[in-house]
């Protein structure tokens, strides 16, 4: 039986099925996704999602469903399914008697005598989808019909009715061709074989999507149909429908289908699930190679970038060339010591005071694995002196003071990861000493003065060890709650803001820390206490009176609950690995614990993957992108600890 296979019984019902998501990527940062029975619930759902040039390289819903009917005697049986104000029309999920998630999405449909195997392939690398429609068993003549549903639109809108979408089409090799608006390229849509097409063109008014109305968004949409492919098919036959911006060769499709389908990575284990994962957020852009920090909605992020790198590039694959592309590609993006915000086709948002800092951190990761100093100074040195400096010399919004310790802060303005916005306010703005900026300051430093030590640059040494110094004498005096026994999440101008949350475990799992074996206890000791969860770690104690269990209702509701209590798996990597630092191979077992209650995600939410966070209250309902980068690479982080732990000394 498949790893990832769900019967008739599970599908048919309609909260269960709707509930779990699919992902296929392209190297280009496109996608495909649905749920399993092949309703869409998402505004970001489809089946051939682009980005386009001509827009900025912003991705857009192009084939956003394709419905089929079996026509056997005169009878239609319609398999799609769409939702309706009230209803469900058509039903064709009632016909689903299995869906397989290896190595391609597939679902087999029973309808009286007539058996179809349906499977659908997003081509790696291109804009192109494939789905190969098989009649495993027919008692008569039997016809295939096809309508594609068609948006023309960004992935954050939706479509409406109007009286500007150009309607017409051209007929081309097997298909037709069209596009409903300037600008965008040409849709072609083409089978292996002769068929007809008969056009019908029409709106389809009003089809919801249920997970953007519990989100307090816009929910109804309005897709255009411009007619169907007719064709009939044999018991043991196969036709391929594929949709692509360029027009494609008909001849080749089924070369070309069991081409792409022999080259899918194997999804057969929870392992390979995350594996498969890793390798969805690294996007070939142009002549760079980015991480996608997730799936359906979210860009391009530094902070996304540099604390999922290590996990998706060194842990997941053991690529360090990979790894050094990546950061190769982001050293380019620094300027005086900070990163641009603007980047051809993409923006890239450097919001957090401390991207630059996680950037030194991956940089340390690739050192760690490679073992190579004298390269990792050639090659990144002078940027990490570059951002040291900026740091020193000061800037707007951050300041080194004579303590040695960074204070951010900027009115209006939330400056680290945790930069949720409500009405124009930040929600948790922790103005003054961060203690995880703090923290990834330190080791910064440590960092690049080892480096430059290894490397004979005294003089980087001799003005730097002063710092180290500093931040030593006064991290733990500034930080240390004893009222709490743990660190102040920041202290401002009022003194230590003593909320119970994660950002302290950077203290203790970083390599360089300014920390003693006995706080860093504490500190864990308070987390295990109050934040740790099966699914991540709560990013504010159920205990403060600002906590929020459930993230759940509109933009507001949920940017209000989004950093006061959620549970981030990403988190968990730097738990575990500061108690792999304390206790070494006697947190192996605990350390499997936290990754083995991971692999039931496989089969819920988004499949196959991990997704963004948690409801910090049981029973840790998954919530956010359903496939988040820096979640699975810091899963896989922590599976290599295990393996490394495991390693005879």
């Amino acid at each position: 039986m498949s790893y990832l296979k769900f019967d008739k019984n599970a599908l048919v019902n309609l909260e269960y099925s709707l509930n779990r998501e699919i992902l296929s990527t392209t190297r280009n940062g496109g996608y495909l996704s649905t749920t399993i029975v092949c309703c869409n619930t998402r505004k970001y759902h489809g089946l051939l999602i682009c980005p386009i040039d001509e827009f900025g390289g912003e991705n857009h819903v192009l084939l956003s469903s394709l419905d089929e009917t079996l026509i056997q005697r005169e009878k239609t049986f319609n398999l799609g399914i769409h939702r309706y104000p009230g209803n469900y029309e058509p039903r064709g999920h009632k016909y689903i008697v299995e869906f397989e998630y290896e190595p391609t999405p597939t679902i087999t449909y029973r309808v009286g005598g007539m058996v179809l195997k349906k499977e659908l392939l997003l081509i790696h690398h291109g804009n192109q989808l494939m789905i190969r429609y098989t009649l495993l068993d027919a008692h008569s003549p039997t016809v295939l019909r096809l309508k594609p549903f068609l948006a023309f639109r960004k992935i954050h809108e939706l479509s409406k009715a109007n009286l500007y979408a150009n309607t017409r089409y051209n007929n081309i090799s097997n298909g037709i061709e069209t596009k409903l608006y300037t600008d965008y390229p040409l849709l072609r849509m083409q089978l292996n074989r002769k068929n007809e097409f008969i056009p019908t063109p029409d709106w389809y008014y009003n089809i919801e999507y249920n997970e953007e109305f519990k989100r307090g968004y816009e929910y109804r949409e309005d897709l255009f149909v411009p007619g169907y492919f007719e064709i009939p098919v044999k018991k043991g036959e196969s036709i391929i429908f594929s949709a692509s911006v360029k027009e494609e060769n008909p001849i080749s499709f089924k070369r070309y289908f069991d081409k792409n389908l022999a080259e899918r990575p194997p999804k057969n284990s929870y392992l390979a699930c995350l594996k498969n994962a890793s390798q969805q957020f690294i996007i070939q852009s142009g002549k760079n190679t980015e991480i996608v920090a997730g799936y359906p909605w979210l860009g391009y992020w530094g902070l996304d970038m540099f604390v999922s790198l290590p996990g998706l590039t060194l842990a997941a694959g053991g690529n360090a060339q990979l790894c050094k592309t990546i950061l190769d590609n982001a050293t380019k993006n620094i300027k005086n010591g900070s990163f641009t915000n603007e980047k051809q086709h993409r923006a890239f948002i450097y919001t957090s005071i401390d991207v630059p800092l996680w950037y030194i951190w991956a940089v340390q990761q690739y050192k760690n694995y490679t073992g190579n100093s004298a390269e990792v100074w050639k090659s990144y040195g002078k940027k990490i002196i570059e951002i040291l400096d900026a740091y020193r010399k000061g800037k707007p919004n951050v300041q080194i003071h004579e303590n040695g310790l960074m204070w951010q802060e900027e009115t209006g303005k939330a400056l680290t990861w945790m930069d949720a916005i409500v009405a124009g306010k930040p929600v948790t703005q922790r103005a003054g000493y961060a203690v995880e900026v703090n923290a990834l300051w330190y080791n910064a430093v440590c960092f690049a003065t080892e480096l430059a030590k290894e490397n004979n640059n005294r003089t980087f040494v001799k003005q730097w060890t002063p710092v180290i110094q500093l931040i030593e004498e006064n991290f733990y005096p500034v930080f240390w709650c004893e009222q709490r026994q743990h660190l102040a999440d920041y202290v401002d101008k009022e003194g230590q803001n003593i909320y119970t949350r994660p950002n302290q475990i950077f203290a203790a799992s970083l390599q360089y820390s300014p920390v003693n074996d006995e706080v860093k206890e504490k500190i864990l000791k308070a987390v295990k206490h109050e934040l740790l969860t099966v699914k991540g770690i709560r990013t504010l104690s159920p205990k403060n009176p600002l906590y929020k269990g459930r993230y759940e209702g509109n933009q507001t509701e949920r940017d209000l609950a989004h950093h006061q209590g959620t549970a981030m798996p990403w988190l968990l990597g730097h738990y575990v690995e500061a108690n792999f630092k304390l206790h070494g191979k006697s947190f192996i077992a605990a350390a499997k614990e936290i990754i083995n209650a991971f692999e039931e995600d496989m089969t819920t939410y988004g499949i196959a993957s991990i997704c963004e966070l948690y409801d910090g209250n049981p029973p840790h309902a998954a919530e956010g992108s359903i496939s988040q980068a820096w979640s699975v690479a810091e899963i896989m982080r922590i599976i290599r600890m295990i393996d490394d732990m495991e390693k005879p000394d």
